[in-house]
């Protein structure tokens, strides 16, 4: 959370190695209950200064007010958005520490999970920024067999990046950064799914390249953009597609994968209506956890912007639409 000046992969980063260094040392001598005392004044800091972050806090929890029952949506605020997102990110350290054991993780869908343990072929995983998506590293542990590469956009956080780096000894969890999807790199993903493997990759952020791959959709009564960049890389790895979510609730982390696609195609004549689809479907479903755990997402930048000439690729295909299970 910094100031930024639109895209969300030209914000800068808030804090630096030390910062992040100190609070885990917090962590570390006085827990998590020191831990939380420490982070209320730093979060206040970040409340306080980062206007944009702030702004764009209170827009997602105003769209998202009219979806809670009255008793939540009233005590839902921007600060307590910030203070679970301080939360979560030491949590994010846990995990890649170790911290994190199993019986800290509940498994919500184990049908799908089995599903993933029995397949041959690899898939993508399409994750979300809600909830703890480190966690994902539990789903290795989980399944002893399965092997993640996550795709990330390590500019945009490399001071986390290189802390987590550091304290992640997972050998089976690779993160790639990938700023395009270039042949060679969609080349070296086609081999590790036909080998089995799982290719992590977040379908809430719009590209960092452009505006062109993207679908304006209807999510928390409002169209908004959404990368096309999961779906369309499915589509090409041919590939089963997952959805996973992971919400924090009771001190523990529930995890839960939907099977999105056994595979998606995508007709040349319908090709761009039938991408549109595919994102909406996704947005309803992150739309849903969402409900589920109102402060977990964290988007801290404008999400919700003018339409722009693509306005005539909207889609909408209602509130009832179901996964693919």
């Amino acid at each position: 959370m910094a100031k930024s000046d639109g895209h969300w992969s030209r914000t800068g980063e808030a804090g630096t190695i030390l910062g992040m260094r100190i609070l885990l040392l917090v962590y570390r001598i006085l827990g998590r209950l020191g831990f939380r005392v420490i982070l209320f004044p730093v979060m206040t800091y970040y409340y306080v200064m980062q206007k944009k972050a702030r702004q764009a806090s209170q827009e997602y929890l105003s769209h998202l007010r009219p979806f809670l029952p009255a008793e939540q949506s009233v005590s839902l605020s921007s600060f307590q958005h910030f203070m679970m997102f301080g939360e979560i990110l030491l949590d994010k350290f846990l995990v890649w520490m170790g911290h994190i054991r199993r019986d800290d993780v509940v498994f919500e869908t184990p049908a799908t999970f089995e599903k993933i343990d029995n397949n041959r072929q690899g898939g993508v995983i399409v994750v979300s920024h809600l909830g703890n998506t480190e966690v994902c590293s539990a789903l290795a542990h989980q399944l002893p067999d399965l092997r993640l590469t996550v795709l990330v956009y390590t500019q945009h956080a490399e001071k986390f990046n290189s802390l987590m780096k550091k304290v992640n000894n997972s050998a089976r969890i690779e993160m790639l950064q990938v700023t395009d999807m270039s042949p060679a790199t969609a080349m070296v993903l086609s081999e590790r799914v036909d080998a089995g493997e799982y290719v992590v990759i977040a379908g809430d952020r719009t590209p960092v390249t452009g505006q062109d791959r993207v679908s304006r959709v209807s999510f928390l009564g409002k169209q908004a953009q959404l990368p096309q960049g999961a779906f369309i890389l499915a589509s090409l790895l041919k590939c089963p597609v997952y959805l996973m979510f992971c919400v924090k609730q009771q001190a523990k982390y529930h995890v839960y994968v939907e099977l999105f696609s056994e595979r998606l195609k995508f007709a040349r004549k319908e090709r761009q209506r039938e991408i549109d689809a595919a994102v909406q479907r996704y947005a309803h479903r992150l739309e849903d956890y969402c409900k589920k755990a109102p402060l977990q997402w964290f988007n801290f930048f404008p999400f919700w912007g003018e339409p722009d000439a693509r306005q005539g690729n909207d889609v909408s295909t209602g509130k009832n639409d179901q996964p693919i299970s």
